[in-house]
This record gives C-alpha cells, sequence and structure tokens, in this order.
C-alpha cells in the first residue's frame, strides 16, 4: 500500500522540499516558491496517509522510528523557528498517536482510497523528478548556487526515483522490500553519504565527531562492496555485521540529533536534518530486522 509507503521515505520526499527551499539564496525565488508548493502538496498526501494508516499499518513499522522519534516535534520547531519556513507539526502529533496491527481490516473502501492516493501521488513524484533534475542541473553547470550539496540533490533525487518506483510497482500488483541485496546496495550508498553530508556540515573544531563521520563512511564503503560481490549463499553474514553496524550509527545519530537540539554540538545542521538520517536509519534497521529473522 502506498500508505506503507508514505511512512517509509516521509524523511525523504515531505521534507526534503524543506532542505531544498533552506538552501536556495534570494537570486532564485522561483525555485524556492516551487519547493514549498511541493512540500505543501507532499504534506496534504502524508495527512492522508496517516488518516488512512492508523489501525492498519505493521505494528513493526509503528515502534521502529523511522515515523517520527523523541526529537522529530522539537526539531521541527527550532528549525522552523531558524529558517521561517512553515512546517505542519500537526502531521507529526497525530503520527505520534499511531495504532498498528497485525491482522488489520482492509475493507474496500480502504483499497479504493489507498488507490486514489497513489494516483495523485505518482504524477507529483514525476513532477518533483524534473524539479530536482533541473536544480542539479544548474548546479553543476554553475548557473545556480544552494547551499546544499550537489551530492545531496542527487542523493534525494535517488531516493525520489526509488519512491516513485516502488509505488509503481505497488499499483501493478508487484512486491517491494523483498531482494536483500538490492536494499543493502541502495540503503548502504544512503548511509555513507549520510556520513559523508554530516562530516562536511560540522565546524571543523568538532575533530572527534568528523573523524567519526569518516569512519562510518569508510565502514558503509566496505559494507557496499561486500554487497556488490555477495551471492545469495553470502549475503546473510553480510546482512548480520550490516544490521550491527547500523544499530550503532543510528546510536551515533540520535546522540547528534540530541546534541544539536541541546546546542552542545558546532554545526551547519539543521535540528531536521538529524532527525531525518536518524528517521532513515530506523527505516533501514527494520529491513535489515526482517531478513535476519528469516
Amino acid at each position: 500500500m502506498v500508505i506503507r509507503i508514505a511512512y517509509i521515505f516521509r524523511p525523504n520526499y515531505e521534507r526534503t522540499f524543506f532542505f531544498l527551499e533552506a538552501g536556495f539564496t534570494p537570486a532564485n525565488p522561483n525555485f524556492s516558491k516551487v519547493a514549498d508548493q511541493y512540500k505543501e502538496q507532499f504534506e496534504i498526501v502524508l495527512n492522508n496517509a496517516v488518516i488512512l494508516g492508523n489501525g492498519v499499518i505493521s505494528p513493526d513499522v509503528v515502534n521502529s522510528g523511522e515515523i517520527v522519534t523523541d526529537y522529530t516535534l522539537r526539531s521541527e520547531q527550532m528549525t522552523e523557528n531558524f529558517t521561517g519556513i512553515d512546517i505542519n507539526k500537526s502531521i507529526t502529533r497525530l503520527e505520534r498517536e499511531l495504532q498498528g496491527s497485525m491482522n488489520p481490516m482492509i475493507s474496500p473502501s480502504l483499497v479504493a482510497q489507498v488507490k486514489k492516493l497513489n494516483t495523485q501521488t505518482i504524477p507529483l513524484l514525476e513532477g518533483l523528478i524534473d524539479f530536482k533534475t533541473q536544480v542539479l542541473n544548474n548546479v553543476l553547470s554553475c548557473k545556480m548556487f544552494t547551499v546544499n550539496y550537489p551530492l545531496l540533490i542527487e542523493h534525494i533525487l535517488r531516493e525520489a526515483k526509488m519512491y516513485l518506483s516502488h509505488i509503481c510497482s505497488l499499483e501493478n500488483g508487484e512486491s517491494i522490500d523483498d531482494n536483500i541485496k538490492d536494499i543493502e546496495l541502495f540503503w548502504d550508498q544512503i548511509m555513507l553519504e549520510h556520513a559523508l553530508f554530516i562530516r562536511g556540515l560540522l565546524d571543523p573544531t568538532e575533530i572527534d565527531l568528523i573523524n567519526t563521520s569518516n569512519d562510518f563512511a569508510q565502514d558503509y564503503a566496505d559494507l557496499l562492496q561486500s554487497a556488490r560481490n555477495a551471492t545469495d549463499m553470502t549475503i546473510e553474514g553480510i546482512t548480520d555485521v550490516t544490521l550491527a553496524q547500523t544499530m550503532k550509527y543510528r546510536d551515533f545519530k540520535a546522540a547528534g540529533t540530541e546534541g544539536i537540539a541541546e546546542c552542545k554540538i558546532r554545526s551547519i545542521i539543521l535540528p531536521l536534518l538529524g532527525d531525518h538520517v536518524l528517521r532513515e536509519a530506523n527505516h533501514f534497521i527494520r529491513l535489515l530486522q526482517q531478513f535476519s529473522k528469516e
């Protein structure tokens, strides 16, 4: 269901518009406006998904920390204060009250509403992909400056394309997240890039945190190479190692998110970005745990 997908990718698609918008300069007000419009449209999608998903989604998803963490609401409020960009925090409050079910009642009406949500979301994603591609091309051709790394724009563009692929697969009756090698190849790269972003956004005086971030980047580069070389017979052992590493990484991100919120870490990292990467680590952990139990 798109309900599940909207939750999984909440940090990627609803909030990446925010990070894009915050990164534009006064020289590109039209791009800021478009990013804000996408943010508002996907807030509607997310709000509908939360309403439809309450009592329907898996308890594992609810409890994973990929939807909302203890830091999310505070991070949103602080980031809104810092940037002056509105964030719909009522959605986060709804998410905090979500209930899961192992045996949900899936009515024909719910199926129809989810299909409608899918149908509405696909063209939004296609437009978003075009927009992010335009921004990336402008940056790489020196026609535009943003405070976002080109790699970060590539990062969120890659996530948008996967989101679209997942929704299209669901609409075609195909399964998703059922190939652990593909999952690890994608998310190892995402985790690696998170470490690079964190390293580059920390103040130069935060030497210990910079070194730790660099170590995590190398760890995930190694895991990525191991996943590429894995066979069906060897991938299980790599999954166990990846799970253990990602749980350590999750703890590092959680401590960083808390430190940023409490103004104990010198950086130019927005509080919501810290929470964003934490939720993605939680999502990856849940996927890995599904396969490690098998």
